[in-house]
């Protein structure tokens, strides 16, 4: 067995009863376009390699984590019923401390979400799809059905892709601001027409402050501006993932 190594991480400000932090493309065995910590099971990197980069992964977490088949909508699955394989999902929630929500990203937003109390957990895939259908307003309806009385909601957006490289049509413009007018200042029209720069993770704390959550806090980070960091599918197709993990700490941390 290959030594074990603390992996670098993303995180943010401590957070009462949850622990969560975001992997880097450093700390792994993978080499070439994915070197080296992609954990990514659906890409072309030696399997094997991934196996291994997840099995470091598996060392610093309580428990095997409950990933997701993410499909960019607004599903949320029950990580607290067994599953016999992945679920369709792109979200998914937990009230049971030390079940370790996780999800991939190359891009899109991980999207950290829960009560002030830790009380209830959810862990959000957003790209601008599932912004758009409303992944994570799905998320809180599901964790606020767990807790009902839980008055003061918290976010992390993870890194993902910011707003000088994520170039986008008129159709991701429309599905923001033809549904919302307020949506409208986190794109910045191109030279070009029909082109527009979006802001992803303005518009998760925009529709995240919609919903209720106060307190919500961005990573500032950007894949696609960071090769040496993170990962980015549009600027690299052949490109890894960085995985997110959340949990629940529960009395014993």
């Amino acid at each position: 067995m290959s030594e074990i190594v603390s992996l670098p991480r993303v995180t943010g400000l401590p957070w009462q009863g949850v622990h969560y932090f975001c992997t880097t493309r450093a700390g792994g065995v993978s080499t070439g376009e994915y070197a080296t910590l992609n954990v990514g099971g659906r890409t072309d990197d030696d399997s094997s390699h991934v196996l291994e980069n997840r099995r470091r992964l598996r060392a610093e977490l309580p428990s095997d984590p409950c990933w997701l088949r993410q499909v960019h909508g607004n599903q949320v699955a029950d990580a607290d019923r067994p599953w016999a394989e992945p679920p369709a999902a792109d979200a998914a929630v937990t009230t049971q401390a030390g079940r370790v929500l996780a999800i991939l990203t190359a891009d899109c937003l991980p999207v950290v979400i829960a009560d002030g109390g830790g009380r209830a957990l959810g862990l959000a895939h957003a790209g601008w799809r599932g912004l758009a259908s409303g992944v994570l307003e799905a998320s809180l309806d599901a964790l606020r059905a767990r807790v009902p009385d839980a008055e003061y909601w918290r976010a992390w957006v993870g890194p993902g892709i910011g707003q000088r490289n994520f170039e986008v049509g008129d159709d991701v413009h429309a599905a923001f601001v033809q549904r919302d007018a307020g949506a409208a200042p986190f794109f910045v029209a191109k030279r070009e027409p029909g082109k527009w720069l979006a802001d992803l993770p303005g518009l998760a704390r925009h529709r995240l402050h919609a919903a209720g959550v106060r307190d919500i806090e961005l990573s500032g980070h950007c894949t696609y501006g960071e090769p040496e960091r993170f990962y980015s599918y549009r600027r690299e197709r052949a490109s890894g993932r960085l995985a997110t993990v959340a949990w629940l700490r529960g009395e014993e941390g």
